[in-house]
C-alpha cells in the first residue's frame, strides 16, 4: 500500500513526492526513464504491509528488465498467480513483484484475475507505451492531467495541482450538487480527471495519445440455483473473502459498528487469529440514536475480540471540519467523514490493517431506495406520477426523492433523480444553468454492465457498486485512513463473491420487506439474531442536531459570507434560504 506520483515530461523531486507521504511514510523511490523524445517519472511513497524488507521497494522492474511499476494496493489473489509464471527468481514475497512480473508474462488485460484493490502505472519499454489501471469497484482512487504532451497522475490531487493550475469547472460543479459526489471520470476541476473503476487507460508515448478500455464484464443472472445451494456457495465464498484478506506481514483489525457486515468479518477475522484481534468503534458523547458504540462494545464480547472505541462531541467535529476538507479534497454530501477521522486516528495507535463491513448494501440491496424500485416495478407507472405533486408536502428527504423519481419511466433518469440532493431548477438558483454530466454518468454504466437486459433493481445495484460507492463511501474511507497510514480493505467487495451475488436471482438478495436476504440467513448460521436484525443505522452522526443550535449558525455564516471564492460560484442569499 502506497502513493503513487508519475509524469510524462514534468519533472518533479521529492518535495512534490512528499504531498503524499501520508500514504506511504516507510520508503520512498524517484526513477527517471528516458524513451526517445520522452522522459517518464515515477515516484512512490511506500506503506510496508507485504514484505516489509528492501525487496519490497518500489518503482519495480520486471524480472526481464522491460517493464517497470508503481502499485498503490493489495492483490490478495498474487500467491496463486505467480505458481503460473515460469521460473522466475524472485527477489521478495511482495505481491508488487508478482504483478509487475504476471503483466511482463500476460499481458494488461490480464489484470482481470487480479483479486485485490489497487491503482498503479506499468511502463512497456519496448513498446514505449504507459497503462494506468484502477480495480473493478474503485477502492484506490486514481487521478489524473494530460497536457498537449504531457501525463500527471496521483493517488491523491494534491501533488497533480501543485504541478498544474486547475480551475473548478461549474459543470462538474452542477453534477456534484445532484448527485452529492464527483462521479468518475469527473472532479471538481477542469483538468484533472478519475480513471472509471474497473478502467485501463493506455497512454502511447509514440504519439501521446490515450486510449481507454475496461475488464468489467456484466455478470448473468443464474436462474436455475437454489437458494440452499446459493447460500451454502455464499457461505463459503465470504469466509474465503475474509480470510484472503487476512494476508499481511504486520497485524490487521476491524472497523466495527453496531450492525451485521462488520460483525460477520469480524467474527472470520477471529476465526483465523492465534489471538485476539483489535476492533474499533467511533461514537458520540451525547444521547443519540446514531451512536454504535454500546451495539458494538456488545459484539465484539460475543465474538471475543479486544474492543477499543471513542466518542466525540459538536466541539471536535467542527474542530476538525477544515481539515477533513483538506484530506478529502473532493467535495461529498455526507457528515460521517468527520467520525470516519477520530476513527482512524484511534486505530493509528494500534494497527496498520483494518478490515472493514463496507460494501454490502449495494450488491445485496440494503438501500430503501431498492425496495422502491421494487414496488415501482409491480405497481402502474401512472400511480407515481400521480404522486408526485405531493412529494412538495413531504419534509422526509428519501421520501420527497422517492415520491419525485418513481413517476419517471426512462430507467437512468429515474435513477438520476432517485440519488438527486437538489433538482435542476434548485441547482439553477444556486449556481446558475448548467450542463449536467450526471445522466451521461450513469447511463455510461448501465449500458456497460447490460442494465437494459436485466430487472431495474438489479441494474441500479450494479451501477450503484461502480459510482455511488466507489466515488462517495470508499473514497472518503481511503483518504482518511491513509492520511493515518493506515491501509483499509473490503472483503465483502471480494472479486469471486461479488461475481457469484450479481449472479443471483434478486429474490435471494431482496426479499419481500427484507433486504440483504442471503447475507441475513447466512448471518443467522453464526451470529446471535440480536446482532443480525438490530435496527440499521448506518455510520451516521447527530449534526441534525447539532446544525439547529450554534453550530448551524456558525456554518450558516460561513456559507454565506459575500467576500469568499465559494461566492465567487455560488447565490449565498439562495444558500442561506436552503440551509434554513
Amino acid at each position: 500500500m502506497c502513493g503513487i506520483l508519475g509524469t510524462v515530461n514534468t519533472a518533479f523531486d521529492n518535495d512534490v513526492l512528499d504531498l503524499i507521504k501520508h500514504r506511504g511514510p516507510n520508503d520512498s523511490g524517484i526513477e527517471q526513464i528516458a524513451m526517445a523524445l520522452d522522459t517518464v517519472y515515477l515516484g512512490h511513497r511506500r506503506l510496508s504491509i507485504q514484505d516489509l524488507s528492501s525487496a519490497g521497494h518500489q518503482p519495480m522492474w520486471s524480472s526481464c528488465g522491460k517493464y517497470a511499476i508503481i502499485f498503490n494496493g493489495e492483490i490478495y489473489n498474487h500467491l496463486e498467480l505467480r505458481k503460473k509464471l515460469t521460473p522466475i527468481d524472485f527477489k521478495g514475497h511482495s505481491d508488487t513483484e508478482t504483478i509487475i512480473n504476471y503483466i511482463a508474462n500476460f499481458g494488461i488485460q490480464s489484470i482481470d484475475t487480479f483479486n485485490g484493490i489497487f491503482a498503479f502505472c506499468v511502463v512497456d519499454i519496448e513498446q514505449k507505451k504507459l497503462y494506468l489501471a484502477r480495480d473493478r469497484y474503485g477502492v484506490k482512487p486514481l487521478y489524473y492531467y494530460q497536457g498537449k504532451e504531457s501525463l500527471i497522475f496521483s493517488s491523491e490531487m494534491r501533488s497533480i495541482k501543485k504541478l498544474t493550475s486547475p480551475t473548478i469547472n461549474r459543470d462538474n460543479l452542477h453534477t456534484l450538487l445532484k448527485l452529492r459526489y464527483s462521479p468518475s471520470p469527473t472532479t471538481l476541476f477542469d483538468s484533472i480527471q478519475k480513471l472509471r473503476p474497473g478502467h485501463i487507460l493506455e497512454y502511447d508515448l509514440n504519439n501521446h495519445q490515450t486510449t481507454l478500455t475496461t475488464f468489467i464484464k456484466p455478470i448473468k443472472l443464474n436462474k436455475s440455483l437454489s437458494f440452499d445451494a446459493a447460500l451454502e456457495q455464499y457461505a463459503q465464498l465470504f469466509e474465503q473473502a475474509v480470510k484472503r484478506q487476512l494476508l499481511a506481514d504486520v497485524e490487521v483489525g476491524v472497523l466495527l459498528s453496531g450492525g451485521i457486515d462488520s460483525a460477520l468479518v469480524a467474527y472470520f477475522a477471529q476465526k483465523y487469529s492465534n489471538k485476539p484481534i483489535k476492533t474499533f468503534t467511533i461514537g458520540f458523547s451525547e444521547d443519540d440514536a446514531s451512536d454504535e458504540t454500546a451495539d458494538a462494545r456488545e459484539t465484539a464480547k460475543i465474538i471475543g475480540t479486544e474492543h477499543f472505541e471513542v466518542k466525540i462531541n459538536s466541539d471536535e467535529f467542527e474542530a476538525i471540519f477544515k481539515n477533513c476538507i483538506g484530506i478529502v479534497e473532493e467535495p461529498l454530501a455526507t457528515t460521517s467523514i468527520i467520525p470516519m477521522y477520530y476513527l482512524n486516528q484511534l486505530v493509528s495507535e494500534h494497527v496498520k490493517v483494518v478490515l472493514t463491513g463496507q460494501g454490502a448494501d449495494e450488491p445485496l440491496g440494503g438501500y430503501t431506495r431498492y425496495q422502491g424500485e421494487v414496488w415501482r416495478n409491480k405497481l402502474p407507472a401512472f400511480i407515481f406520477e400521480w404522486l408526485k405533486p405531493l412529494g412538495s408536502l413531504f419534509k422526509n428527504e428519501s421520501l420527497y426523492r422517492a415520491l419525485f423519481a418513481l413517476g419517471e419511466n426512462d430507467t437512468c433518469k429515474r435513477f438520476e433523480c432517485i440519488y438527486a440532493l437538489f433538482r435542476d431548477e434548485e441547482i439553477a438558483q444556486l449556481i446558475g444553468t448548467s450542463k449536467d454530466k450526471s445522466l451521461e454518468n450513469i447511463r455510461y454504466f448501465y449500458e456497460l454492465l447490460d442494465g437494459q437486459h436485466k430487472d431495474s433493481v438489479n441494474a441500479m445495484m450494479s451501477n450503484d457498486l461502480r459510482m455511488n460507492l466507489a466515488d462517495d463511501l470508499l473514497l472518503y474511507t481511503d483518504k482518511i485512513s491513509m492520511h493515518f497510514s493506515i491501509e483499509a480493505r473490503v472483503p465483502i467487495l471480494d472479486n469471486d463473491l461479488i461475481d457469484f451475488v450479481e449472479s443471483l436471482p434478486l429474490a435471494y438478495k431482496i426479499n419481500g420487506k427484507n433486504g440483504k436476504y442471503i447475507h441475513k440467513k447466512f448471518a443467522e448460521k453464526v451470529l446471535p439474531k440480536e446482532i443480525i436484525y438490530r435496527t440499521k443505522k448506518g455510520f451516521k452522526s447527530p449534526t441534525e442536531k447539532w446544525f439547529q443550535g450554534e453550530k448551524g449558525l456558525y456554518f450558516k455564516e460561513l456559507l454565506t459570507q459575500k467576500n469568499t471564492h465559494f461566492a465567487q460560484l455560488f447565490n449565498v442569499e439562495t444558500v442561506g434560504k436552503f440551509f434554513n
